[in-house]
């Protein structure tokens, strides 16, 4: 038998002139509030949301009427009259269920909005039918047996006039003799942004259906259980829960087929079992303004893309260049054993890995042009999955094929260079000089910053530098020059690419004189001359911030990661972070953000969680400002911010409390910036009414040629 427990509604605060309502669920059951009608929030077809909804409107209004030609615009959801069969009917035997509103309406993004929990193998047929919405079940789809099914419709029902939404509408009914009224929520999040995920779907399976609990393949297995959705925010508030140990994901559906597809959909868990009848009380909080719920968070998921499984093989063999090779393997980092190459020795093939995945390699031959054949053959022993994906040792012969061929337009191209050169040498002039095949790209800005110095990357690696040939001179007082040291280094990962750093002085002049023939490259090229005059960035118009870290431990190691305001772009980043002082030097003046990850296994980059084998991502915080909240830092010109992170309180346990505080300080965030927005767009109409009263205004010589 169902428990029945009170319900505390409250006005809530008041924000812009928005009222917040606030339910407290007992024991997570949801019952009837006080008999009134649309507040019936176990199961009622209108939903917690809904019904939450229905009593604000009470305040407003006493029958939802249609508004007279010239009256107020209507900015009201249309209200359930009546549903056949009942809301909350139990022994369901039917086919169709019919769903009558107190005005005409309709459906709108049905596909993205609507879902059946569980699901149904065959989704019903929804239509509209004068003034209601006719839900046909399929012939062919057969009912499960004492099952609570909800059919959720999101924000897709919607009046026909103006397209008011009724958010969370739902209709509720069960196969067997009673409906399942336990309630959860909880909060979903990027894990590496730390912003909520909208829409995600929780997928809830009952824990005794997972016969191998340290390899988690429950969801590839089958429907989950019960099916619920978060709102924009990133919560949500799943019903019709039974008081049994669920196994829990959450699945950020990017198809909207109902399923996880691993590498394309974001995906959650929770390290335990959970059972709604031994969670804590909650609070749920109904936004007018921004018309969805915010409850306290039971639960927590911090989502991530997980890798898909990629059968390991060989894909393909290129030879787009005459020294170059190309690799690329169907996933990511292979295991090679050996690779030869037929009249070419082992020492004379460079590797060049084009990702951090290393599943596209470039191999390039430090062999004179005139020894390479059209066709290199060799052999690759590599670890290759078999038919029924079990690794095996294979044993590859590679070929690339590569041949000068012009086309015709290439072909007619070099003849007519070839005619007008002949042309000048037989009127006694000197034909200009041919392009230079060598080519490479200077990676600086002018003021240079001298924290990422000068990147050379060229088209081939190179296989001879004359560095005593290259000039770096500093401009002094009265244009004295001065000779500076520099250091040439090839970078660990890229061996195109080579850095020159110096010790570079603020505000000062420099001039990099690279003469021709420098550079040799394996195909035998040679450089131009390079000349470039720059400055070096003065620190008086740049901010400094100042990160002092206490770690863990002595050992911990973390990443710091300073982005854009936004987030987005990683703009500077220190890695193998311990305890002590790190400064981020020549920011821009404007607004940034700090990221901090807990590098767990010290490779000095973030790593995502592991569904199969049940591990979550490495943690990642944003800094909060303490004495704002705020997690935007300004940065001003000549000005450091100095930073304090305490990691034990960075990362101490995450608990509801301070999940709780995140949504408020995002929450906060969010009205914050749509009034801003609204202030901005009322300021625009107030600006376009006074212009066109300007176009307007009565000019009294108008007319008189004045």
């Amino acid at each position: 038998m169902r428990e029945k427990m009170p319900v505390r509604l409250k006005m809530g605060k008041k924000y812009k002139n928005h009222v917040i309502l606030t339910i407290f669920v007992r024991n997570n059951v949801l019952t009837r509030y006080m008999g009134i009608r649309g507040i019936d929030i176990v199961g009622r077809a209108t939903g917690a949301v809904v019904g939450l909804a229905c009593l604000v409107c009470m305040f407003s209004r006493c029958a939802n009427t249609a508004a007279p030609t010239g009256g107020p615009k209507d900015t009201l959801p249309p209200m359930v009259l009546r549903m056949s069969p009942a809301d909350m009917t139990t022994g369901f035997k039917g086919r169709r269920i019919f769903v009558e509103f107190d005005e005409y309406v309709q459906l709108r993004d049905l596909a993205q909005e609507f879902y059946v929990s569980p699901a149904m193998k065959r989704m019903p047929t929804v239509t509209v039918r004068g003034r209601g919405i006719q839900i046909d079940l399929n012939v062919n789809d057969t009912l499960k047996e004492n099952t609570t099914y909800a059919f959720n419709f999101g924000n897709s029902v919607r009046d026909n006039n103006e397209g008011n939404p009724l958010s969370g509408f739902r209709y509720v009914m069960s196969t067997g003799t009673e409906i399942d009224s336990m309630v959860m929520s909880g909060y979903t999040v990027d894990a590496y942004t730390n912003d909520s995920v909208p829409k995600t779907l929780l997928f809830f399976y009952d824990a005794v259906r997972d016969s191998i609990p340290e390899y988690d393949s429950l969801i590839f297995k089958g429907e989950p259980d019960v099916i619920g959705r978060a709102e924009n925010n990133g919560v949500f508030f799943t019903q019709n829960l039974k008081p049994i140990d669920y196994k829990v994901y959450a699945v950020r559906d990017k198809n909207n087929n109902k399923t996880y597809e691993p590498g394309a959909d974001m995906i959650g868990f929770l390290d335990s079992l959970v059972n709604p009848a031994e969670m804590p009380s909650f609070s749920i909080c109904y936004d007018t303004l921004r018309k969805y719920l915010v409850a306290q968070p039971q639960t927590y998921f911090r989502m991530f893309t997980d890798d898909a499984f990629r059968r390991q093989t060989l894909s393909r063999v290129d030879r787009p260049l005459q020294h170059q090779m190309l690799m690329v393997f169907s996933a990511p980092y292979p295991d090679i054993r050996s690779l030869t190459f037929e009249g070419i020795d082992s020492a004379q093939v460079l590797r060049e890995y084009l990702k951090p995945e290393r599943d596209s390699i470039s191999l390039w031959f430090n062999v004179p042009a005139e020894q390479l054949p059209d066709t290199i053959k060799g052999e690759l022993k590599f670890m290759r999955h078999d038919s029924v994906n079990n690794w095996e040792l294979a044993t590859v012969p590679i070929k690339g094929t590569w041949r000068l061929v012009d086309s015709n337009e290439q072909r007619r191209e070099r003849e007519r260079v070839e005619r007008e050169k002949k042309k000048l040498i037989e009127q006694g002039l000197t034909p200009p000089k041919e392009p230079n095949p060598f080519k490479y790209n200077v990676e600086a800005t002018n003021p240079l910053n001298p924290d990422k110095n000068i990147v050379l990357t060229f088209a081939y690696p190179l296989s001879g530098i004359d560095t005593s040939r290259i000039s770096l001179v500093r401009y002094g007082e009265a244009e004295a020059m001065y000779r500076v040291s520099f250091k040439l280094a090839q970078d660990t990962m890229n061996i195109r690419r080579w850095t020159i750093s110096a010790q570079w002085q603020s505000g000062q002049k420099y001039e990099l004189q690279i003469p021709d023939g420098v550079f040799t490259n394996i195909a035998g090229e040679k450089n131009d001359t390079l000349k470039s005059q720059f400055e070096v960035m003065s620190p008086d118009k740049y901010g400094t911030i100042s990160v002092q870290v206490k770690g863990k431990t002595e050992t911990s190691k973390y990443v710091l990661q300073l982005t854009s305001g936004t987030g987005k772009e990683v703009t500077q980043e220190f890695t193998d972070v311990v305890t002590g002082t790190y400064k981020f030097m020549y920011v821009k003046p404007g607004t940034v953000r700090l990221r901090v990850i807990e590098d767990v296994n010290g490779n000095g980059k973030w790593d995502h969680g592991d569904l199969v084998h049940r591990r979550q991502s490495e943690r990642v915080e944003l800094y909060v400002d303490p004495s704002t909240n705020e997690s935007e830092i300004i940065t001003r010109a000549n000005w450091e911010n100095e930073i304090v992170l305490d990691m034990n309180e960075m990362f101490a346990p995450i608990t509801m409390e301070s999940v709780l505080r995140d949504i408020e300080r995002q929450d906060a965030i969010r009205l914050r910036k749509y009034f801003e927005r609204l202030q901005e767009r009322q300021k625009q109409q107030k600006q376009q009414q006074n212009t066109q009263q300007q176009g307007t205004t009565f000019n009294p010589t108008e007319g008189f040629g004045i």
